[in-house]
């Protein structure tokens, strides 16, 4: 059986195309293909080449794509970018083709489907846990994706979900009940995660992630 081909888009900084090793690599560990996606040209021609789409971790969502005005300092990507990704998003749901999103990825696809963000946990929230940096618990309930039970997961992010998107359900939260993973529902394979599973290539929750996500883009071809 031939590897599916998994779309990864990336970033422009400058003259160059911007995206993590570790995406493509886990791809490729876990039987893919990875083709990076640059935010630019014709977004129709990619859907029917590619047999699944990663969105990956990147800065911040400009807040008025969820209503709202920028309230606190942000690093946001350029709106080329996020309209690309959504546009790229909507016509791979049409198309009911496996996605997966990461960090900013989940925060986009929440946004694409409606859903609204905390556009700084700190300032929004009183929380127990720093989910900037280091590690701390997440509880996976029933899905069909993960293991269910308590992992620790890594935090790099200082953005969540306020408002769950249109048909999405959550599947895991951290100990101060933030929304950690969704899933869209009546639909082959969208997931999104707020941690970065791709650092943890050897973790059993992460490889199962990446394994699952490729096997439904097999399942298309």
């Amino acid at each position: 059986m031939s590897r599916p081909i998994i779309g990864i888009t990336s970033d422009i900084k400058g003259r160059y195309l911007r995206i993590k090793f570790q995406y493509p690599e886990i791809i490729f560990k876990t039987g893919g293909v990875p083709l990076l996606i640059p935010p630019s040209g014709d977004v129709s021609i990619y859907p029917e080449r590619i047999d699944g789409l990663l969105i990956p971790g990147g800065y911040d969502i400009d807040p008025a794509y969820y209503g709202e005005l920028q309230r606190v300092k942000l690093k946001t990507v350029s709106r080329k970018k996020t309209d690309f990704e959504i546009s790229l998003l909507r016509k791979m749901v049409d198309l009911k083709k496996p996605i997966l999103g990461i960090c900013y990825g989940m925060q986009l696809i929440n946004v694409a489907f409606g859903g609204t963000l905390y556009q700084d946990i700190n300032s929004n929230l009183l929380v127990e846990n720093n989910h900037k940096k280091g590690y701390h618990i997440i509880v996976i309930t029933e899905n069909s994706f993960l293991l269910e039970g308590r992992f620790s997961v890594n935090s790099t992010h200082h953005q969540a979900i306020k408002k769950l998107g249109i048909s999405l359900t959550a599947f895991a939260y951290s100990a101060d009940n933030l929304i950690e993973a969704f899933y869209k529902e009546d639909y082959p394979f969208l997931v999104g995660v707020q941690w970065h599973p791709e650092r943890l290539m050897e973790d059993g929750v992460s490889l199962r992630l990446f394994k699952s996500f490729v096997k439904a883009s097999g399942d298309t071809k």
